[in-house]
């Protein structure tokens, strides 16, 4: 089974059911690209079911009781704005977004049932989620949720890895007080959202729990790359994790529009080779986050997945 499926594929086709304005950066057609990049690279489906009472309990560890209930709400007279100007919803939004955290959800029980790697295709994206409030595409927090559900389910402590080209400011707020997650991200800066400088370490038990590398626009696959190298290292002196999480984003792309960095393809089959061999004997979950040129991210997740299943197909 590992040599022909090291990967798993956990989505839902609910996600595409978030449709913003035409013209919107983060539209359906990215669902589709991403799960075409993975299946490409081996990736096998995994079953994921939708129990919405499990979601909102889990969602809940991350976020006041009060955000899905406003969301649900608003989508009953969509279209609208909800939050923020950068968060236009439709009908279907609220079905999305508790379709990703299912999928995440099922990430996570894949991988107390025995399962390596797990690759998360889902939208909306979720890492600058707040408590309470939505903000920058994002509506809940599906990396953060999933790092709940496995400490609450395993114990910790679990490492966040973060190579969107955004900072991902709310999972960096939800822990940063905490020292059984270890929060690192490596993004463009100054930049939307205007967090993620060098000197955010963490507070209280957390203080030397989070890790930012800001990078100036246009860096390549040595800068970006060695900068995750960098900062994976500082994980492991001072944790071992049992489990790794993953804000895949891929807007750090040359072809993205909105990124205004230079990581190629080849960048991001090193992101995953690097990302296998450090979880040691501990899984780990990928899930999607940005990544706005189709051709681009089709090509990325390929290239990642199959980076991070290559030990396991050698």
């Amino acid at each position: 089974m590992r040599a022909t499926a090291p990967v798993l594929l956990a989505t839902h086709e609910r996600c595409g059911e978030h449709r913003p304005f035409g013209g919107h950066p983060e539209r359906p057609e990215r669902l589709d690209a991403a799960r075409e990049g993975a299946e490409l690279a081996g990736a096998v489906r995994l079953d994921v079911a939708v129990d919405e009472d499990e979601v909102l309990a889990a969602v809940e560890r991350v976020h006041d009781s009060d955000l899905p209930r406003r969301l649900q709400d608003a989508c009953a007279h969509a279209p609208s704005i909800f939050d923020s100007q950068d968060n236009p919803i439709s009908a279907g939004s609220y079905r999305a977004a508790i379709a990703a955290v299912a999928s995440s959800l099922a990430a996570v029980d894949a991988v107390l049932h025995g399962a390596e790697r797990v690759f998360v295709p889902v939208r909306p994206p979720g890492h600058h989620a707040l408590r309470d409030r939505a903000i920058g595409f994002c509506f809940f927090n599906n990396v953060a949720v999933a790092a709940e559900e496995l400490l609450a389910r395993s114990g910790g402590p679990v490492a966040i890895v973060d190579f969107d080209v955004h900072h991902g400011n709310g999972t960096q707020a939800h822990f940063w007080d905490r020292d059984d997650a270890f929060y690192l991200s490596v993004h463009r800066y100054p930049f939307f959202p205007g967090s993620g400088a060098a000197d955010e370490v963490g507070g209280a038990r957390g203080r030397g729990f989070n890790r930012n590398f800001p990078l100036a626009s246009g860096a390549d696959d040595a800068i970006y790359v060695g900068a995750l190298a960098a900062g994976i290292e500082e994980i492991l002196e001072v944790m071992t994790p049992k489990a790794w999480l993953v804000s895949a984003g891929f807007d750090a792309h040359r072809e993205d529009p909105l990124g205004g960095m230079q990581v190629s393809d080849e960048g991001y089959a090193a992101i995953g080779e690097m990302l296998d061999r450090a979880r040691g004997e501990g899984p780990v979950i990928a899930v999607l986050e940005g990544g706005y040129s189709l051709e681009a991210l089709r090509r990325s997740v390929q290239a990642f997945v199959s980076g991070l299943a290559r030990s396991a197909t050698s």
